[in-house]
């Protein structure tokens, strides 16, 4: 199980990174987006 999971890790490096930045850069989105409304 663990040399599935390292082998699948190492094939797909740099999707896991974009999904980790898409993922932060919804997350800001979203704390961005409510509390604007509170700043004006």
């Amino acid at each position: 199980m663990l040399k599935e999971i390292k082998a699948v890790l190492s094939r797909s490096a740099a999707t896991i990174w974009q999904d980790i930045a898409g993922g932060v850069g919804l997350m800001v989105v979203l704390y961005g987006g409510l509390h604007i409304p509170g700043l004006l």
